[in-house]
Parts: structure tokens; sequence; C-alpha cells
């Protein structure tokens, strides 16, 4: 496509999406209100308005969220191209994706019917109540979910990736046999440690990092000092791009809460608060069923934690929100997921009775409260945690748990994983299926939560510094990597698969950046 049309393509899909928002309304109220100031003449009144806004925090404001849907909004395509196709390109792809969605469905419809359980009812009075006293005490209550199991865990999911297969593509045609020691067997671009050089350039052993204690060339103490300095200056900007070019290398704890918020854009307005207590009272009037999948997946996760069992009732707050908010099926328009639907009042097949279900289109599963729990060190004020990790979800999150091409999808990241083992660890990744353990399947639980509760929370922190900063989950499948690289000798002395988990059982004492470092930039090629 012409570079021209592309652009002004661009340009009209971000102008009609902020046309009508929050912050249009308000950047023109204020324009009609500047009106009134002595200095905005009339000869000059395109300029002084555009000064007005300028000097006022509105432009920067306005620059924000043109970069925020410069993130998430589909990449210009032809416009007849069909909305399945900007969803995901490849067919055997999407359908792959509807035929999980349908068993995921049917697994929360037996549930329903075997529990007889109504996937939505209306909370009575007395209940209403109850549940707005202990709002913030859900934690202390101990409701029995004996009856209910997780809808799926990650281990389910995995298989679904292994038996994934291009109907066109003839694996014979495959220069090496690599592709066949492992799980993953579609044939996906994906980037060895070369490229990986060229596009994490910020990474390099020389540079200076948040999250390293001694550096080659700089003084802890010199670069952390200067870089706190810059870090307050980004956030006193209020810059996204340069809040995010600026995560790259890590930000400072003091600092991390209010850069990530910029780079995502999660204001906390009195619209976003309104919007917040509008979804509680939604979930203080109904009862769901995945309410239900919500608190037995916290108790069974983030309970038995020691670093996020404490912010139990903020879990429960913010899940049981983000399952009613229905800002979130916008995502959908680029997910190769579609909403599950269900039907009310029994009219099964009636189109005209099917309604989203969960509202906001995500069926939790086993582990979806631990891309919370991490963020729960970072913000206090319910409202704030929420707005971002909304934005995160949107942005990341979803791409752990749907099929898709995409290079930050999990599919990918599987690949990536793998060729980065096959590729730089060969031996290490042969003994390990002599043996019949497939690397794979030790590293994907890590993946599919971006490693939240299996490192300790200052690393993982840091990891997610680099997500954000590079607006990319691949830095996910490259630390699985670095994890075998940095525990290889072990690894290598292992004769079964029991023996070989008990290796990789605890990574709470890695630390995440010098592994990454090492792996990248000091592996032999």
């Amino acid at each position: 496509m012409d570079e021209g049309i592309e652009l002004s393509l661009t340009i009209a899909q971000i102008i009609q999406r902020l046309r009508g928002s929050h912050l249009h309304s308000q950047i023109e109220r204020q324009a009609k209100e500047c009106l009134h100031q002595p200095d905005v003449k009339l000869e000059s009144l395109k300029e002084d308005v555009r000064s007005f806004l300028k000097t006022s925090g509105w432009e920067r404001k306005l620059q924000n969220a043109v970069y925020r849907e410069l993130h998430i909004q589909l990449p210009p395509r032809h416009p007849p191209a069909p909305p399945e196709h900007l969803k995901e390109p490849l067919v055997y792809m999407r359908k792959a994706q509807a035929s999980w969605e349908k068993r995921v469905l049917k697994s929360l419809n037996s549930m329903s019917t075997e529990l007889g359980v109504p996937l939505a009812h209306m909370r009575p009075a007395a209940e209403q109540k109850e549940l707005t006293n202990k709002w913030n005490e859900m934690g202390t209550d101990e409701p029995d979910l004996s009856r209910f199991r997780p809808v799926y865990a990650p281990k389910d999911f995995l298989e679904v990736l292994i038996g994934l297969r291009n109907p066109n593509h003839d694996s014979s045609e495959d220069i090496s046999v690599r592709s066949h020691w492992g799980l993953i067997q579609v044939p996906l671009n994906v980037r060895d440690i070369p490229h990986l050089r060229e596009a994490y350039s910020e990474l390099n052993l020389t540079s200076g990092q948040m999250g390293i204690d001694d550096h080659a060339l700089i003084h802890p103490d010199l670069f952390e000092n200067e870089y706190v300095q810059i870090g307050k200056k980004v956030v006193m900007e209020e810059d996204s791009a340069a809040a995010q070019q600026y995560s790259r290398q890590g930000c400072p704890n003091g600092l991390r809460a209010d850069l990530w918020a910029l780079i995502l854009n999660a204001t906390n307005q009195p619209q976003d608060v309104m919007h917040y207590e509008q979804l509680k009272a939604g979930v203080i009037q109904h009862n769901l069923l995945v309410d239900n999948l919500i608190y037995k997946d916290v108790k069974l996760t983030a309970s038995n934690d020691d670093y996020y069992f404490v912010f139990e009732d903020f879990l429960y707050q913010v899940l049981l929100c983000f399952s009613r908010d229905t800002a979130v099926l916008e995502h959908f328009k680029y997910n190769s997921a579609t909403p599950p639907k269900s039907y009310i009042q029994g009219k099964v097949g009636d189109e005209e009775s099917a309604v989203v279900y969960p509202p906001n289109g995500v069926i939790p599963f086993h582990g979806f409260s631990m891309y919370v729990a991490p963020l729960c060190f970072l913000y206090n004020e319910p409202s704030k945690l929420y707005n971002v990790f909304r934005e995160m979800y949107i942005r990341y999150f979803f791409r752990l748990h749907s099929i898709s091409s995409h290079p930050s999808g999990i599919l990918s990241l599987c690949l990536q994983f793998e060729r980065l083992l096959q590729t730089h660890l060969p031996q290490l990744f042969y003994h390990l299926r002599q043996i019949g353990v497939q690397p794979l399947r030790l590293a994907f639980k890590w993946m599919v939560r971006a490693f939240s509760g299996y490192l300790s929370t200052d690393q993982l922190l840091l990891l997610w510094d680099r997500i954000l900063g590079y607006d990319s989950l691949e830095v996910v499948a490259v630390l699985a990597a670095a994890v075998f690289a940095f525990r290889a000798e072990n690894l290598m002395e292992v004769t079964s698969l029991a023996s070989a988990e008990a290796v990789l059982a605890d990574l709470s004492t890695l630390k995440v950046m010098p592994l990454i470092q090492v792996f990248l930039f000091a592996t032999a090629m």
C-alpha cells in the first residue's frame, strides 16, 4: 500500500476513535473557554488557541492519547479487507481459535448445568447490602467453592497449540530436521539472537540497567542517580513516548507506577473513577457464575503466594469489576478471539436473545488473577489499579491465551523459545528429548503468565518494564530460554522429568536482567 494512503488511513482512524471521547469534549470545552482571555485575538485565533492548549498541557494529553491509539489499533489495510482478516490473517489460526472457544464455552455451560448455578442472576437485597459492607474485606469470606473447577488450565491450552498444523505447509520442505525436535509445528517467523540484539540494543552489556548490581563501565551510584533524575523529568513532562523509551533500561521503584500509567495512558480522572464505581455497582447487583471462578482462582494462586496473599481483597475487586466491563470488548477488533455468547431465558439458537457472557468477553482460566497481582505493589487506589490492569490486558496479556500468528502471541513465543534452545543449546535440547522431556512443557507455565508467580516481585517488575518499553512480549520467551541456559549444567545431569522439574522448580532467586543480557549478548553465534 502507498505510504501516503496508509498514513491518511491511520490518521482518519485515530481521529474517528478520538472524536466523541471524553478527552475530545474536554479539549473542546477548554478551547471555547480560552476565547474569553484577553490575549486571544480574532486575527490570530487559530494560533492563539493552539498556543493556549500547548501551554496548558492539553496538547501533551492529546499526543499521549494518539500514541496509545497507535499501539492498540489495527494496522491500516485496504478498506474492503474483512474484519476477521484484520483480527487474524491466517484462516487455520482463526479456525483453531474458534474451535478452542467452543470447547471453553461448552465447559462453562456444562458446569452451569451440572451444578444448577445460573450464568447470572440478581442478588437479593440482603446479599447486596452484605456485599457492599464487606467490599474491602472480601478475602475474609469463605464461600464453598469445592464444586467449582477452573474452566481450563494452561496445560490444556498447550495441547491445543501442540496439535496446530498449517494445512498448506509441507513439513518436508524444512531445511533442517530441527523443527521436528520441538512441539510447535507451525511455520512462523521468529527472531534469532542476531536480530534480537539489534532490536534490544539498549540491553547490551555496556549500557546501564536498572536491576543489575554491578556495571562494567558505569559506577552503579553514578548511573542510578543520573538515571533517576532523568526519570523524574520524564514523569514531569508527561510524555508517553519518552516514558516508553526510558522504560527500556528499567524503571526506578519510586517512579515505576507513574511511568507505567504514562506509557499506557491509564488515567485516573473523575470519569475513570466514576466508571469504576459503576462497575462496582454492577458486581453488587448481579451475581455471575464466573465470579465463583474468580474466587476459586484467587484462592488457588495468589492467596497461596508469599508475595501476593496480602492483596486478596484488591484482586477480587479488580477482577470482579473487570468481568463486567464492556469497554474491554473493544480489543476484540484486533484480538483473534471472539467474545463468547450465551442465550437469555434459555432461548438457545435465537440470535436476538444472544448476549456476550461474561460482559467483558473474557472467561477467566487457572492463573488469570496473577496478571493483576504484581500491579498491587504499585497502585493502592482501586480505580487506578483497575485502569492500569485493563490497559495491560488489552495491550499485552490477552495475547498469552489466544491463538494467533502475532509476534507477541503465545504461539510465536513458544516457537521462539524452542528455536533459541535448539540453535544455541542443542546438546541440552537433545539430552532432554532423549530422556522424554520436552523443554516447552516445563517453560509454558512461565510464559503464559509472563512469569508472574514464578519470579520474585522486584525481578518480575523489571521484566515487565521491558515488556512495556519494547511494546512486546518477546522478552518473555528470551528469559525462558535464558533460564534453561543458566541451569544447563544441572539439566544435563538429569535423567527424568521429575528431576528436570526439580532443577527448574524455584526461580525466585534469579536476577532477570543479567540472565537476559548474558543470553542475548554473550552467547556465541
